[in-house]
């Protein structure tokens, strides 16, 4: 099993997406084999998210070069069994998602890195998502510098 990150966002429709999808199309070029995957912490308050993934989340990956499967899939919500299965968990904005996590997933908070990236009642996608993109390549470098994986987050708990 490849070690995984998992992105956190309110919505699974903007900005987790666009990491995980940047992430994946970047690791090979850092000889990582880590995979991404994300999820909302609150996907229920996205009810105005139109069809499965942001287009501006679409445009931006295009422009990057980053393939975006036409079969994409729609928003998922978190589950305790992510947690499990991640080897690494950030969340896109701080102040946004830490009140989300300690309602509904206090014990996971220790586990957590939070950046801190507006949603688009902040800022537009011209300056979340380069900021997004700066953030990815930073975490790459830093699993790239490690000399090994160190294990799902449920393994370090248990220790």
């Amino acid at each position: 099993m490849k070690p995984t990150v998992l992105f956190l966002c309110t919505g699974n429709y903007y900005r987790s997406r666009f990491a995980e999808l940047l992430f994946n199309h970047l690791a090979p070029g850092y000889e990582l084999e880590w995979r991404a995957f994300s999820r909302g912490i609150a996907i229920e308050l996205g009810a105005n998210n139109v069809g499965p993934i942001s287009d501006s989340t679409v445009q931006a990956l295009t422009e990057r070069g980053v393939p975006v499967s036409e079969e994409i899939r729609y928003p998922l919500a978190l589950k305790e069994e992510d947690w499990v299965q991640a080897y690494h968990v950030v969340a896109l904005k701080k102040d946004e998602h830490l009140p989300m996590l300690m309602q509904k997933f206090p014990q996971w908070l220790e586990c957590v890195e939070f950046w801190q990236v507006h949603d688009i009642d902040c800022a537009m996608p011209d300056e979340a998502l380069p900021l997004i993109e700066e953030e990815v390549h930073g975490l790459l470098r830093r699993l790239a510098q490690t000399p090994r994986c160190y294990g799902p987050l449920y393994m370090r708990s248990a220790e």
